[in-house]
Parts: structure tokens; C-alpha cells; sequence
């Protein structure tokens, strides 16, 4: 899985928009160990595939002003974001992107 970063450095942590609530600790981490449903976006990849990208934000600002106020979202530390993917079909990690009007509003659930 690869990723791609517009911010400098590594953060410890990164917020994954999900498709709905979910149960969270006061640092924003999810409280149980169940199933939690991130936003896929298919993008176009290399020839005339797609690819399923997995949106990351650096902060929950920056994911607010991508996806407005009422988008859910759990915080997950970097370290462990390629683990808790597997298995949803994100091939990437779009990180702290900028998407287009209307963009947010027919996600792909993974």
C-alpha cells in the first residue's frame, strides 16, 4: 500500500473518515475492536484501472473542511493505518487531500 502526503514529516496519528458513527475514546480512537467502515475513493491508476484510495487527514480541522462538520471519523495511529486496511481493498493513502464539490457525497465503503 502506498501513500501520498502533502505535509511535511510523519504524523503519529491520522483521522480516516468512516461511513458511520462510531463509538470513541475521548482521543478519538474507536473503543471496541470491531469492524469500523472507512471512505474508499476510486481514483484512476496506472493504464485504465481504478484503484480504491483510503482518505487520511492529518488533524480533524483539515478533514472538516474537506468533508464538513457532520462527516464521521476515528483517529488511528499511523503506525497501525496499513494493518487496520487490510483486507478492505484500499491499494493507497491519500493523505489531507482536497476533494472536489459533491466528491464526498457517494463514497465507497471498504
Amino acid at each position: 500500500m502506498t501513500s501520498s502526503s502533502t505535509t511535511e514529516g510523519t504524523p503519529d496519528v491520522l483521522v480516516l473518515p468512516t461511513m458511520t458513527e462510531v463509538p470513541r475514546a475521548p482521543d478519538g480512537s474507536p473503543l471496541d475492536d470491531g469492524t469500523v467502515e472507512v471512505i474508499l475513493i476510486p481514483v484512476a491508476g496506472d493504464g485504465i484501472s481504478e484503484q480504491l484510495v483510503a482518505l487520511a487527514f492529518t488533524t480533524v480541522p483539515l478533514l472538516v473542511k474537506a468533508m464538513g462538520e457532520d462527516q464521521p471519523w476515528v483517529i488511528i495511529p499511523t503506525n497501525a493505518v496499513e494493518n487496520a486496511l487490510r483486507g478492505s481493498g484500499a491499494q493507497a493513502v491519500l493523505i489531507d487531500p482536497q476533494l472536489a464539490d459533491g466528491m464526498e457525497e457517494d463514497p465507497t465503503s471498504g
